[in-house]
């Protein structure tokens, strides 16, 4: 189920049987010279939907903006201020929960997202525990499709080094193939390849300035060879972390621990 697709009494009666809901987060910016600015969203968006329909589960509105500010050398990247995704966050959930949400479970495409998701989700809790909110306990996971366990171990399979950090052949490929018609050709050659102490220090997208980053990174990927992404690949990798987050969610929503 998609909530823009339903009614209210759709949903009023989707909550007599469940109280979870996913919600998809992804970026818009730039990835490549052949890499489409959506990635992030229409990543998350495709995992988050077929994840829906085997879980049963219900996919909320897609967060398509998220804090890339290290991409805004380039032309066509929309970044947020992490304390701007915060309180937007803090806003879906209360929306949601408000009518009886109380365990959301935030399928994520871009690792600048995961810290500012963090930081939301304590602030709502500290509502809570400090009695400012007292209108129920509420119950979060974050999970970046790329980090579940077989989909992180067939990324390694097909692209090992050449997977990097930003533009990823594994991104690529699932854009590839929920978006033919407008995927692009890629003869690009490798990267120089990312050395132990970059990837240690940068995770979750943690970057400088706009201008470091394109002097650094003058085409925008990051260590990726974008040129290895197939769309046969993005199906696989779609179709593996749509059963794993499944199964995920399905999880969560028993223990409702994040």
């Amino acid at each position: 189920m998609i909530l823009q697709h339903c009614t209210w009494p759709d949903v009023e009666a989707y909550l007599r049987t469940s109280t979870g809901v996913v919600i998809p987060m992804g970026s818009t910016e730039q990835h490549g010279p052949t890499g489409l600015i959506g990635t992030d969203t229409f990543t998350a968006q495709s995992v988050a939907q077929a994840m829906g329909e085997i879980a049963g589960a219900l996919v909320g509105p897609t967060l398509m903006l998220g804090p890339a500010q290290f991409n805004l050398a380039f032309p066509g990247t929309v970044s947020l201020r992490p304390t701007t995704l915060v309180h937007v966050i803090i806003d879906y959930v209360q929306s949601l929960a408000r009518g009886g949400f109380r365990h959301f479970y935030f399928l994520n495409g871009h690792g600048g997202n995961a810290a500012p998701a963090a930081c939301a989700f304590q602030e709502m809790h500290a509502d809570r525990s400090l009695g400012h909110d007292r209108s129920g306990s509420v119950h979060f996971r974050l999970r970046s499709w790329w980090d579940l366990p077989q989909v992180n171990a067939m990324r390694q399979r097909l692209y090992g080094e050449g997977e990097g950090m930003h533009a990823t052949p594994s991104e690529i490929a699932i854009t590839r193939h929920v978006l033919p018609a407008i995927s692009r050709e890629d003869e690009l050659p490798a990267p120089v390849p990312l050395d132990a102490d970059f990837i240690k220090f940068h995770g979750g997208d943690n970057h400088m300035d706009a201008q470091s980053h394109r002097a650094r990174f003058p085409d925008g990927r990051v260590g990726s060879h974008s040129g290895l992404a197939r769309a046969e690949h993005g199906a696989q990798l779609l179709a593996t972390a749509a059963r794993e987050a499944a199964l995920d969610y399905a999880n969560f929503l028993r223990d409702g621990q994040g």
